[in-house]
């Protein structure tokens, strides 16, 4: 697992487990250290991305014939959930860059962040049925919000590999890159929100969790306080004065 600090304080963070970035307690021990890093001192967007022939190849499963009982095996999900609970809760932009087959707990974190881009040759799985049991780091949950109930039921009851433009159709997705050049892609479309208004991007990020928690009313009971906060903010101050003087999309922002 690598943690690099980008030009443009852009955080790029890249899943390395050869030969198949399986899912092990290291992985979820490092995993969970460099969110903690993120967590600590906030860059203004973050790439995850992976290294390798294939994003991931699943959960390596000796993990889960370790369990001896329910409750070590609740324990277990419990800390592996935490790990999309934590993504999904940073307070800036978070992109997972997908290029190629991306299986159960690795979608699961796709799942967790903000956007997720997929080369034209990615593919998707949540496959725990082949084992008999059921995905437990919220995919199977933030699928549904994306792509609705029956998708998701689709996708695990059948587990199936499920191609870019399929779940781009679907909503899943949000873009599809050309194979060639994706990882220089996706560094720019991580990039280009890293150099935005963060604090005005944390800000749409806590309306939409109003959003997904109680739905259009619990929202709007929200929306205007945090809006109105970004008024303390260098970056709408500077937005509204560049606005005014120079006309739209001239002003650079901080992140403060």
């Amino acid at each position: 697992m690598r943690l690099d600090r980008q030009p443009g304080d852009l955080a790029v963070l890249t899943i390395d487990a050869p030969p198949l970035n399986l899912y092990t307690t290291q992985v979820q021990d490092e995993l969970g250290e460099a969110i903690g890093l993120l967590e600590a001192e906030p860059p203004r967007a973050a790439l995850l991305r992976a290294e390798g022939k294939v994003v991931s190849g699943g959960v390596d499963v000796s993990l889960f014939d370790a369990q001896a009982d329910v409750a070590q095996a609740k324990a277990l999900f419990d800390r592996m959930l935490d790990i999309p609970d934590r993504i999904a809760a940073l307070p800036f932009p978070t992109v997972f860059a997908a290029h190629a087959l991306c299986l159960t707990w690795a979608f699961e974190v796709a799942l967790a962040c903000d956007l997720l881009v997929a080369s034209e040759r990615a593919k998707f799985g949540l496959v725990e049925n082949v084992i008999g049991l059921t995905p437990a780091m919220g995919g199977t949950q933030r699928l549904a919000a994306r792509a609705g109930v029956a998708r998701a039921k689709e996708f695990v009851f059948t587990g199936d590999r499920y191609a870019a433009g399929r779940l781009h159709e679907w909503g899943v997705v949000n873009q599809v890159l050309p194979h060639e050049g994706f990882d220089e892609a996706a560094r720019a479309y991580a990039t280009r929100l890293a150099s935005g208004p963060t604090r005005a991007h944390a800000a749409t990020k806590q309306v939409l969790a109003h959003y997904e928690h109680g739905g259009v009313a619990e929202a709007d009971q929200h929306v205007t306080g945090v809006a109105a906060a970004l008024f303390d903010t260098d970056d709408l101050r500077a937005g509204v004065r560049s606005f005014l003087v120079d006309g739209p999309g001239r002003a650079a922002f901080t992140g403060r």
